[in-house]
């Protein structure tokens, strides 16, 4: 038999793909050849179009579980999935280059028109109904890979959750540190002690041995670890230690910051905020009507005619006056930029950094009065002075807490040359704490800050020297946070639209977080031995997770015509009661 012409790529055979097998893989006994053809159907490919059927074998044992049951078969399977006429590698193309290259869905549509007949929503419904679900069961397949290291040398489990929006679910994932693999990866309505219990279940019941689990420190997730995989140790991120002991300082320092910026904004802001402006309210414009250009402003060698005759009369050097006018400009949009200065605990402090800065911009004024006195830079220099002085003591305290966390980090930054152990790592940093309470006992603020950092380390202690005896588990979960970052950026990078981006995450954030194969070829190879049973459990998972979804409308047509559906379903009910 032969087909018609189909988007230029020739004739096409009906190619028959008969059940390979011979005897039955659940009792063995021989296979009865069916003698009729199911399954018919043309599939695209991106080079061709096929006209494909299937003769499939059944067992005639009627003992057998798989008694009647058609037998597909496999090369038929892995041309394209069960019910769809798109092959694996028109899926896999899509799929892979949405997430590899973010391209939209219009692009991908783009890209393929001209190869396969396809519209843009087809596009959409392959790679949220098909691509994302291929690439979720592909990872199952590795089972017996983690089985093995498991059995090696244990697993090494990370938790980590991607902070919710708008009160929304938020969404968790678990990866095994050795083999990169998913785990779980899915949406929690709740993070109490019961919500992580019922997470973290199917993998202690899996069989597996988890070693060691690396996470922050939720509340409700420390007592399910500890209910759940009892035998397992729980690390806990240095990372968020450092952030949460830095606390007490970033607090302080923000208060100083305050309190500086806004006494160097009382005695100089006038002075700070008279920028050289175009006019009232206006900086620098541009479009068809843009800001004017003065000749004098224009860089050297750029002048016209016409501004090399005007700028004769004046000679070639500018003032002496507009030359200290600049000066003074640059000093007053660098005070203006360190009074807006933003931290980022636990190291990056924007008070101390404020004061320190300020302080070398007042050296440099006062290097600059001695050479040449202007009112306009004394009265800088003074302001500066009096705000700095104001916060003096509070900057030498916090310089003081803020070397603290320093130490601490350089405690429990491993040496490479000097390894130590989980033991060795914990003394160390137990004596530096004695040593901190004792020198801030005498003074107020560092003593309210060691208390809090002490009770703070206490409440991490068992979970942060696990890193050092235990070769792959790193000091840190980053990983999993820059992860959620990658595919924050990946999907804003391929929607453009932030809403969009919070849209896409909690409709489909479990699928999306989910590692591609190395590249397109290993992707199609992948996703085109994905079982049929398990893509169709799937399909059905990502079907019930976006049903979730169904009234989430904006139009107030669309939401008119779902509650008009629902009062029509509603009164057929009644009807029928």
């Amino acid at each position: 038999m032969r087909t018609k012409k189909n988007l230029n790529v020739g004739l096409t055979e009906v190619n028959i793909f008969h059940c390979e097998l011979d005897i039955c893989p659940l009792c063995g006994m021989p296979l009865h050849q069916c003698d009729y053809r199911s399954g018919k159907k043309t599939v695209q490919h991106l080079t061709k179009v096929m006209r494909i059927a299937y003769q499939p074998k059944t067992c005639l044992n009627s003992g057998c579980k798989d008694y009647q049951q058609p037998l597909r078969s496999f090369g038929w399977q892995q041309t394209a999935p069960l019910s769809c006429t798109y092959g694996y590698d028109v899926i896999a193309t899509l799929g892979f280059h949405r997430q590899e290259y973010y391209r939209t869905f219009f692009e991908l549509y783009m890209e393929l028109k001209d190869r396969v007949l396809i519209s843009e929503s087809q596009v959409r419904y392959l790679y949220y109904q098909q691509y994302l679900p291929l690439i979720a069961c592909n990872e199952r397949s590795y089972f017996d890979d983690l089985k093995r290291v498991s059995g090696e040398t244990g697993l090494l489990l990370t938790l980590d959750g991607l902070a919710p929006e708008g009160g929304e679910a938020q969404l968790w994932v678990a990866r095994e540190l050795r083999t990169g693999l998913t785990l779980r990866s899915g949406w929690m309505s709740g993070q109490d002690q019961v919500a992580f219990e019922n997470f973290l279940r199917p993998l202690a019941e899996s069989g597996l041995h988890f070693r060691e689990i690396l996470s922050d420190k939720q509340r409700g997730l420390e007592p399910a670890i500890k209910e759940i995989f009892p035998n397992a140790n729980h690390a806990l991120c240095q990372a968020h230690y450092l952030k949460n002991i830095a606390e007490p300082v970033a607090e302080e320092d923000e208060s100083m910051k305050v309190e500086l910026r806004k006494a160097v904004r009382n005695s100089v802001g006038s002075l700070i905020r008279a920028e050289h402006v175009e006019s009232p309210g206006l900086l620098t414009v541009t479009g068809l009507f843009p800001t004017e250009i003065s000749c004098s402003e224009a860089p050297a060698g750029m002048h016209d005619a016409s501004c090399v005759e005007e700028s004769e009369g004046i000679g070639e050097e500018i003032s002496l006056k507009k030359k200290r006018d600049e000066i003074i400009e640059t000093i007053n949009q660098k005070v203006r930029y360190l009074l807006t200065l933003k931290g980022r605990p636990p190291f990056r402090l924007a008070g101390i950094e404020m004061y320190e800065r300020l302080d070398e911009t007042r050296h440099c004024l006062g290097a600059m009065l001695e050479d040449f006195t202007d009112p306009r830079l004394s009265k800088l220099h003074a302001g500066i002075s009096q705000g700095l002085q104001l916060v003096e003591d509070t900057y030498i305290k916090l310089r003081q807490a803020a070397g603290w966390l320093f130490k601490i980090d350089e405690i429990l930054t491993p040496d490479e040359e000097l390894p130590c152990t989980g033991d060795e790592v914990r003394q160390k940093l137990c004596t530096f704490l004695d040593e901190m309470k004792e020198e801030g006992k005498n003074i107020s603020l560092l003593n309210k800050i060691a208390v809090r950092i002490e009770k703070t380390t206490n409440n991490y202690l068992p979970g942060l020297f696990y890193t050092y005896d235990v070769p792959d588990l790193p000091r840190t979960n980053n990983d999993r946070e820059s992860e959620h970052r990658g595919t924050i950026r990946k999907i804003l990078k391929t929607t453009g639209q932030k809403g969009a981006t919070r849209r896409i995450l909690l409709r489909s954030g479990a699928w999306e977080t989910i590692p591609l194969p190395g590249n397109l070829e290993e992707t199609i190879e992948a996703v085109s031995k994905v079982d049929p049973d398990e893509l169709r459990k799937e399909r059905e998972r990502v079907r019930i997770h976006r049903k979730r979804f169904k009234s989430h409308v904006r139009s107030p047509k669309q939401s008119r015509k779902q509650l008009e559906q629902l009062e029509k379903s509603w009164q057929e009910l009644a009807a029928n009661s």
